[in-house]
């Protein structure tokens, strides 16, 4: 115990003394900086909103429809103020996924994945082109979700949009929006290349971050509720600690490798011993975004038929936006299953893409007692079946914890106040961005933040 709080107590010191060590060298000073200044002018570009806006029907959009809220996480908080950085890196992010699921599947996906750095380049072009024609469909359907007012009670909160007279505005518009998402996906690819950490992770982090003294905002409205808010804090904390022991998490897999040496004449055989890390939770993020997504998506369209007349139409589209609303227990024990389907999914998706088996093979690799070839493959992936049944649990759990929140707390804000999925992105985030850090201090002989 004694031994445990000598660590935690100079853990503190080192983590000042990593980052004062950081600073004083030059080109780390520099990547520093430069991040900081590109996030810095991102912020600028949230705050530019495009022609015919209305602030007041807009703020009343997103009190009325949580899809806005989520896609506002990924655009970074540019949404809110419907700029010209409104989409974010989200049609980016989707590009992304749906190229690393197709690539599998189609034949010059496959090879080009296998061919190096430059099959890689060639899918981030590619994936470059695909964000193109996403973020034209997005930002129209987003156009056409405020300016019909279904979302606001308040009316449109933007006007001149559709076809025929209005298509040279709605346009004009479009193409600015989809500029802007480039011009963040390029700013990312900056920072990754010249700054610390992944560009478009830090300008998502960036963005839930500037949403913060919102959060504290509403944490000081009920500060006469002390027990429930002290309650919420200790929820939220519960949520980091979790994040970052299963980010951490990971089952090693023992290899050995066999090579040959030819030394003095003669040939040598040496023998290598390493492992293979297989995270717990490998697949982040995704499950959450795919599960929030189309569990929102009902309710969206139901939107668009429930005119309050009372007619079927209207009570089915009626029946939808209640069943499928965060305030359903329908809602959110499906978003616990489809979170848990999805982290399988995308896992199983993204470990057949490696082709752990097949390296190993080529590389004169082996697990000890396992065969190599296809007796390691179904060997490594019985081992991630059972390991991702920790991750998605996981996931499912972190997912529904804002609902839990509100159950334990009985404070009916707790869902917006608490957003598992922001938590998830902060935290990893953080660590990975640490880690880079980490790793560059180490690579000039400094200590760095973990001893």
């Amino acid at each position: 115990m004694t031994q445990a709080k000598q660590t935690s107590e100079s853990a503190v010191p080192a983590l000042f003394r990593a980052a004062a060590d950081a600073w004083r060298i030059p080109d780390l000073r520099f990547r520093i900086l430069f991040t900081l200044g590109i996030l810095i002018l991102f912020r600028f570009f949230a705050h530019v909103p495009v022609p015919g806006v209305d602030r007041e029907a807009l703020a009343a959009a997103f009190e009325a429809n949580p899809l806005l809220g989520f896609l506002d996480l990924f655009s970074g908080g540019a949404l809110r103020n419907l700029s010209i950085a409104a989409l974010g890196v989200y049609p980016y992010i989707t590009a992304s996924i749906i190229l690393q699921i197709l690539t599998p599947i189609i034949p010059t996906l496959k090879n080009l994945s296998q061919e190096g750095e430059g099959g890689r380049q060639a899918i981030n072009r590619y994936t470059h082109y695909l964000t193109v024609p996403l973020a034209f469909l997005q930002g129209y359907g987003q156009l056409n979700l405020f300016a019909g007012g279904f979302v606001s009670h308040s009316g449109p909160a933007i006007s001149g949009i559709g076809l025929g007279s209005d298509t040279l505005n709605t346009l004009a518009i479009l193409t600015a929006m989809t500029a802007g998402t480039m011009l963040l996906v390029w700013m990312g690819e900056l920072v990754t290349e010249k700054g610390i950490g992944n560009g478009i992770s830090l300008i998502i982090f960036a963005g839930i971050v500037s949403t913060l003294p919102q959060v504290v905002g509403q944490l000081w409205l009920l500060r006469d509720q002390v027990f429930q808010v002290g309650m919420l804090i200790f929820i939220a904390i519960a949520i980091v600690y979790l994040i970052v022991y299963f980010a951490e998490a990971q089952r090693r897999i023992p290899v050995q490798y066999g090579r040959s040496v030819f030394r003095g004449g003669q040939m040598y055989r040496q023998s290598g011993a390493t492992h293979i890390p297989l995270r717990v939770n490998a697949a982040g993020m995704i499950p959450l975004i795919f599960a929030f997504s189309i569990l929102i998506l009902p309710s969206v369209i139901a939107s668009y038929f429930n005119d309050g007349s009372g007619g079927f139409i209207a009570t089915v589209a009626s029946f939808f936006q209640n069943s499928f609303g965060p305030t359903s227990t329908i809602y959110w024990i499906a978003v616990f299953l489809l979170v848990v389907i999805f982290t399988f999914f995308y896992t199983l998706v993204v470990h057949n893409q490696q082709n752990l088996a097949e390296n190993l093979q080529k590389n004169g690799g082996f697990v000890p007692g396992i065969r190599p070839g296809p007796p390691t493959r179904v060997y490594l992936m019985r081992v991630v079946l059972r390991i991702t049944w920790g991750g998605a649990l996981f996931l499912g759990f972190i997912a529904i914890m804002p609902f839990l929140a509100q159950l334990v707390t009985n404070l009916p804000n707790a869902t917006t106040i608490i957003q598992s999925t922001s938590l998830l992105i902060m935290v990893g985030v953080a660590l990975d961005t640490m880690r880079q850090l980490e790793s560059q201090l180490l690579m000039r002989n400094y200590e760095g933040f973990v001893r």
